[in-house]
């Protein structure tokens, strides 16, 4: 998807006589919205942004080993190399000029998709070097800027990672600034640098902070070409950006449990992971919750427990959730000082997790979705389990935008009441605004807002569709899959075997943390690609049948109980 952006000027932080004023530049591609107001816990800020910008550029993706002495040999050859192509190339040339006039060969969308590829992965790893070497420029060439909005009482700034798998929502409530003005309520990008990074940390409680959306950049707009300081800025997002922030808003936006963590749990948490470093797999955190019971917190493959005495658990029931990405709780660290408590929202085991942390008037939420590169490893995962079975009526869909339109803001109960709709039917409509990046759930406040993340409508098409070999896995359920053996290794791998559908064997290899590592199936899609495209519908359909993953998930009235019971 190709977006266009617009800017007059930077976001800056200039001193002035008074104190520090945060000032944001918008993109001018989009509706106005601008704000101005005195923060009144500036430091607040400056650690919560702060932190959000740690998960602007956080990138765990595998980075290989430097081997110039190689590469600089590697140099030379490819110079001999294209001294042989460039007359091949001047051969070819002269034969596509004699073939011009012919119709177009057959198998031309293949090698277009192969080439396609490797413009991609050169794109990627020369965005790798650029993050060692230039973080300047390489923060420049960031996929998009953050997205803030301005809601009649909060204000959010929203970022994704670098590396597709960790979302960022900082949360300010109005009443966190003082003389307010200029306030114009809608959603934009704004301009962030490396630089302005940096000013934020210049930022001091014994002075005055005021924080501005530049409301002049929008008076100007009309002769902003002639502004030296206008710029026009193209950025060309991959799908898989595009596909990774939407299933993690979809996600959001489901009913979750909520596991109360005090700061000294998380201060524990956090010191051991920074301390240790696990070389094997299981690299799960697991919750291990009772009623009425202190929470407990095992990382494995340690199993270091971590007793939380002062939170017990307020759900209704006992249970063990496993969750993955816990080395990105490192960017937590320095919310400690002036954290108040953190709420953990989990959807369930292999499933995305949220942590909201709570500093007073402010509020970040971190989501993790447990992969590290958004690949196609992420197809066979359980987070693609999360869509609901039947898509919701086109009446109902209206109804709830109506909804939207005259108040952008509600909570799930009072929506099904406004439309007349039952919960479930209604928490499945919203998850597919989620998915189209035009409804964000607000965590820490429990209600739903309306906010387009783009300045277009996206669209399915635009998004990307779902793995076909995920949704097809889901239709095989209760007798169309049966295991025939399954045991456990002395490496803690699990090995499955099992027939589905009735006709076709498959033989499944599972890690410690419960990925497709390996497999075998007498079907056409493995037989002609292996697991290099993905696990097939037969192997997914086996990993569901053995984690219990989507079995009661017939209806719309089952899909919504799977989460809140």
């Amino acid at each position: 998807m190709l977006l266009q952006t617009a800017y007059r000027g930077h976001s800056v932080v200039r001193q002035s006589p008074a104190g520090l004023a945060v000032a944001l530049a918008p993109n001018l591609r989009r509706d106005r919205v601008s704000y101005v107001g005195a923060l009144r816990h500036p430091l607040r800020f400056r650690e919560a942004i702060s932190a959000l910008h740690d998960v602007v550029i956080s990138d765990l993706r595998f980075k290989p080993k430097d081997k110039k002495g190689y590469e600089e040999w590697k140099k030379q050859e490819a110079e001999f190399e294209r001294r042989i192509r460039t007359e091949a190339v001047k051969l070819k040339r002269s034969q596509l000029e004699a073939e011009k006039n012919k119709p177009m060969p057959k198998g031309l969308e293949q090698r277009f998709e192969r080439c396609r590829k490797k413009y991609w992965d050169a794109r990627n790893k020369y965005g790798s070097m650029l993050l060692r070497e230039d973080p300047e420029l390489w923060r420049m060439l960031m996929p998009c800027d953050p997205v803030i909005t301005v809601s009649p009482d909060v204000l959010f700034f929203e970022c994704f990672s670098a590396d597709e798998s960790t979302y960022g929502c900082l949360n300010v409530q109005r009443d966190a600034f003082q003389h307010e003005t200029d306030v114009s309520l809608g959603t934009t990008n704004v301009d962030y640098s490396w630089r302005l990074y940096e000013h934020f940390q210049t930022i001091r409680s014994y002075r005055e902070t005021r924080f501005t959306i530049d409301p002049l950049g929008f008076e100007v707009k009309t002769n902003a070409e002639d502004d030296g300081n206008y710029r026009e800025e193209k950025i060309d997002l991959p799908q898989s950006w595009l596909r990774g922030f939407a299933t993690l808003q979809s996600a959001m936006s489901l009913p979750m449990k909520r596991v109360p963590v005090s700061r000294e749990g998380l201060y524990s948490l956090v010191a051991f992971l920074k301390r240790h470093k696990a070389k094997a797999s299981p690299r799960a955190v697991r919750f291990e919750l009772e009623p009425g019971q202190p929470v407990r917190i095992v990382l494995e493959p340690w199993n270091k427990e971590i007793a939380l005495h002062d939170t017990p658990y307020p759900g209704p029931k006992k249970e063990t959730i496993r969750v993955w990405g816990r080395d990105r709780l490192r960017v937590l660290g320095r919310l400690l000082p002036v954290l108040d408590r953190v709420d953990v929202f989990l959807l369930g085991t292999g499933l995305p997790v949220f942590w909201v942390c709570r500093m007073g008037e402010m509020q970040l939420t971190l989501g993790l979705s447990g992969w590290t590169t958004n690949d196609w490893t992420s197809g066979g995962s359980a987070l693609d389990q999360l869509a609901p079975p039947v898509e919701p009526s086109e009446g109902v869909m209206r109804d709830i935008a109506a909804a939207f339109r005259s108040d952008p803001t509600w909570k799930l109960s009072a929506l099904a009441a406004r439309t007349k709709a039952d919960t479930a039917t209604v928490s499945a409509g919203l998850n597919k605004l989620a998915l189209l990046g035009q409804v964000i759930h607000d965590l820490p406040h429990g209600v739903y807002r309306w906010r387009q993340v783009m300045p277009v409508t996206l669209s399915a098409e635009v998004i990307g569709p779902e793995n076909e070999e995920t949704v097809a896995a889901r239709q095989f359920s209760g007798w169309k899959v049966r295991v025939t053996s399954e045991r456990t290794d002395a490496n803690g791998q699990r090995h499955v075997a099992g027939i589905v559908d009735g006709r076709s064997s498959a033989e499944l290899t599972l890690d410690g943390d419960d990925r497709i590592v390996g497999g075998k199936c007498g079907c056409s899609y493995f037989y002609t690609g292996g697991l290099r495209k993905g696990p097939c519908r037969h192997l997914q359909a086996l990993r569901n049948k053995v984690l219990g993953v989507g079995q009661d998930a017939v209806n719309l009235e089952s899909w919504f109980k799977r989460f809140t019971n």
